[in-house]
Protein backbone atom coordinates (compact mmCIF):
# COMPACT_ATOMS: atom_id res chain seq x y z
CA UNK A 1 0.00 0.00 0.00
CA UNK A 2 2.42 2.18 0.90
CA UNK A 3 4.88 1.48 -1.75
CA UNK A 4 2.18 2.20 -4.39
CA UNK A 5 1.23 5.03 -3.25
CA UNK A 6 4.90 6.63 -3.12
CA UNK A 7 5.39 4.85 -6.51
CA UNK A 8 2.00 6.74 -7.63
CA UNK A 9 3.55 10.22 -6.30
CA UNK A 10 6.71 9.82 -7.62
CA UNK A 11 5.01 8.99 -11.26
CA UNK A 12 2.93 12.03 -10.72
CA UNK A 13 5.86 14.48 -9.56
CA UNK A 14 7.46 14.15 -13.42
CA UNK A 15 4.40 17.64 -13.83
CA UNK A 16 7.00 19.42 -11.85
CA UNK A 17 9.00 19.91 -14.80
CA UNK A 18 6.65 21.08 -17.10
CA UNK A 19 6.19 24.80 -15.91
CA UNK A 20 10.22 24.84 -16.80
CA UNK A 21 9.69 23.77 -20.45
CA UNK A 22 6.95 26.68 -20.34
CA UNK A 23 9.61 28.92 -18.85
CA UNK A 24 11.44 27.72 -22.33
CA UNK A 25 8.99 28.81 -24.52
CA UNK A 26 9.06 32.35 -22.63
CA UNK A 27 12.58 32.55 -23.42
CA UNK A 28 12.21 31.46 -26.92
CA UNK A 29 9.79 34.58 -27.27
CA UNK A 30 12.63 36.88 -25.68
CA UNK A 31 14.98 35.01 -28.24
CA UNK A 32 12.25 36.32 -30.81
CA UNK A 33 12.36 39.50 -29.43
CA UNK A 34 16.27 40.00 -29.65
CA UNK A 35 16.05 38.37 -33.13
CA UNK A 36 13.93 41.13 -34.35
CA UNK A 37 15.77 44.04 -32.60
CA UNK A 38 19.26 42.59 -34.49
CA UNK A 39 17.17 42.44 -37.77
CA UNK A 40 15.90 45.43 -37.84
CA UNK A 41 19.54 46.84 -36.76
CA UNK A 42 21.04 44.62 -39.39
CA UNK A 43 19.33 45.84 -42.22
CA UNK A 44 19.20 49.12 -41.00
CA UNK A 45 23.44 49.13 -41.74
CA UNK A 46 23.88 46.52 -44.41
CA UNK A 47 23.90 48.40 -47.50
CA UNK A 48 26.72 51.16 -45.23
CA UNK A 49 28.71 47.91 -43.53
CA UNK A 50 31.79 46.71 -44.86
CA UNK A 51 31.21 42.70 -46.13
CA UNK A 52 32.92 41.71 -42.62
CA UNK A 53 30.24 44.00 -40.90
CA UNK A 54 27.31 42.20 -42.51
CA UNK A 55 28.72 38.62 -42.15
CA UNK A 56 29.26 39.12 -38.64
CA UNK A 57 25.46 40.53 -38.35
CA UNK A 58 24.19 37.22 -40.19
CA UNK A 59 26.35 34.78 -38.39
CA UNK A 60 24.60 36.61 -35.02
CA UNK A 61 21.06 35.48 -36.65
CA UNK A 62 22.35 32.32 -37.66
CA UNK A 63 23.25 31.94 -33.79
CA UNK A 64 20.19 33.40 -32.45
CA UNK A 65 18.37 30.60 -34.83
CA UNK A 66 20.56 27.61 -33.95
CA UNK A 67 19.62 28.85 -30.43
CA UNK A 68 16.08 28.67 -30.68
CA UNK A 69 16.06 25.56 -32.71
CA UNK A 70 17.87 24.15 -29.08
CA UNK A 71 15.01 25.33 -27.24
CA UNK A 72 12.47 23.67 -29.57
CA UNK A 73 14.18 20.55 -29.35
CA UNK A 74 14.57 20.46 -25.84
CA UNK A 75 10.88 21.30 -24.83
CA UNK A 76 9.50 19.04 -26.91
CA UNK A 77 11.86 16.05 -26.76
CA UNK A 78 12.29 16.80 -22.99
CA UNK A 79 8.32 17.32 -22.02
CA UNK A 80 8.05 13.67 -24.29
CA UNK A 81 10.54 11.83 -22.61
CA UNK A 82 9.76 13.09 -18.94
CA UNK A 83 6.67 14.67 -18.47
CA UNK A 84 3.94 13.08 -21.13
CA UNK A 85 3.23 11.82 -24.87
CA UNK A 86 2.06 14.75 -26.96
CA UNK A 87 -0.73 13.23 -29.44
CA UNK A 88 1.22 14.57 -32.87
CA UNK A 89 -1.19 11.85 -35.40
CA UNK A 90 -3.82 15.47 -35.50
CA UNK A 91 -0.79 17.47 -36.45
CA UNK A 92 0.23 17.58 -40.51
CA UNK A 93 3.05 19.04 -40.20
CA UNK A 94 4.63 17.65 -37.21
CA UNK A 95 8.25 16.91 -38.06
CA UNK A 96 9.50 13.41 -38.32
CA UNK A 97 11.74 13.52 -35.31
CA UNK A 98 9.27 15.05 -32.28
CA UNK A 99 8.12 11.69 -30.82
CA UNK A 100 10.46 9.74 -31.79
CA UNK A 101 13.73 11.05 -30.34
CA UNK A 102 14.79 9.29 -27.17
CA UNK A 103 16.66 10.53 -24.56
CA UNK A 104 20.09 9.59 -26.22
CA UNK A 105 19.49 10.99 -29.34
CA UNK A 106 17.78 14.38 -26.89
CA UNK A 107 21.71 14.34 -25.64
CA UNK A 108 23.17 13.95 -29.01
CA UNK A 109 21.06 16.82 -30.85
CA UNK A 110 22.05 18.92 -27.70
CA UNK A 111 25.29 18.66 -27.72
CA UNK A 112 25.45 18.90 -31.34
CA UNK A 113 23.52 22.28 -31.55
CA UNK A 114 25.99 23.30 -28.64
CA UNK A 115 28.76 22.76 -30.78
CA UNK A 116 27.22 24.67 -33.69
CA UNK A 117 26.67 27.45 -31.69
CA UNK A 118 30.09 27.64 -30.38
CA UNK A 119 31.42 27.26 -33.95
CA UNK A 120 29.17 30.21 -34.79
CA UNK A 121 30.44 32.21 -31.93
CA UNK A 122 34.33 31.12 -32.66
CA UNK A 123 33.78 31.64 -36.61
CA UNK A 124 32.71 35.72 -35.64
CA UNK A 125 35.17 36.05 -33.42
CA UNK A 126 38.01 34.91 -36.40
CA UNK A 127 36.02 37.13 -38.57
CA UNK A 128 36.33 40.17 -36.08
CA UNK A 129 39.90 39.64 -35.05
CA UNK A 130 41.19 43.17 -34.62
CA UNK A 131 38.35 43.33 -32.25
CA UNK A 132 39.03 40.22 -30.06
CA UNK A 133 42.29 39.82 -27.63
CA UNK A 134 44.60 37.20 -28.40
CA UNK A 135 43.59 35.60 -24.96
CA UNK A 136 39.91 35.79 -25.74
CA UNK A 137 40.48 34.00 -29.27
CA UNK A 138 42.15 31.31 -27.33
CA UNK A 139 39.73 30.81 -24.69
CA UNK A 140 37.09 30.76 -27.19
CA UNK A 141 38.72 27.98 -29.08
CA UNK A 142 39.85 25.82 -26.48
CA UNK A 143 35.99 25.44 -25.08
CA UNK A 144 35.11 24.88 -28.17
CA UNK A 145 37.54 22.38 -28.49
CA UNK A 146 35.78 20.72 -25.16
CA UNK A 147 32.07 20.99 -26.18
CA UNK A 148 34.08 18.85 -29.55
CA UNK A 149 35.53 16.13 -27.79
CA UNK A 150 32.54 15.87 -25.42
CA UNK A 151 30.54 15.51 -28.49
CA UNK A 152 32.97 12.77 -29.86
CA UNK A 153 32.95 10.75 -26.80
CA UNK A 154 28.87 11.07 -25.85
CA UNK A 155 28.55 9.83 -29.58
CA UNK A 156 30.85 6.70 -29.12
CA UNK A 157 30.26 5.81 -25.61
CA UNK A 158 26.18 5.34 -26.69
CA UNK A 159 27.84 3.57 -29.54
CA UNK A 160 29.75 1.21 -27.64
CA UNK A 161 26.38 0.95 -25.45
CA UNK A 162 24.39 0.45 -28.66
CA UNK A 163 26.38 -2.21 -29.65
CA UNK A 164 27.67 -3.60 -26.62
CA UNK A 165 26.76 -6.71 -24.80
CA UNK A 166 23.31 -6.58 -23.55
CA UNK A 167 21.16 -8.37 -21.06
CA UNK A 168 23.70 -11.37 -19.89
CA UNK A 169 26.53 -10.45 -21.71
CA UNK A 170 25.27 -12.06 -24.78
CA UNK A 171 26.64 -9.76 -27.60
CA UNK A 172 23.26 -7.95 -30.08
CA UNK A 173 23.15 -8.78 -33.32
CA UNK A 174 25.17 -5.76 -34.34
CA UNK A 175 27.74 -6.31 -32.05
CA UNK A 176 31.51 -6.73 -32.51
Amino acid sequence: MIERFLEQFLFTSRWLMAPFYVALVVALAGLLVKAVQHTIHFMMHVVSGTESEVILGVLALVDLTLTGSLIVIVVFSGYENFVSRIEHSDHKDWPEWMGTIDFTGLKLKLLSSIVAISAIQLLRAFLDLKNVSDRDLMWQTGIHMVFVVSGLVLAWTDRLTEHGPKGGGKPTAGGH
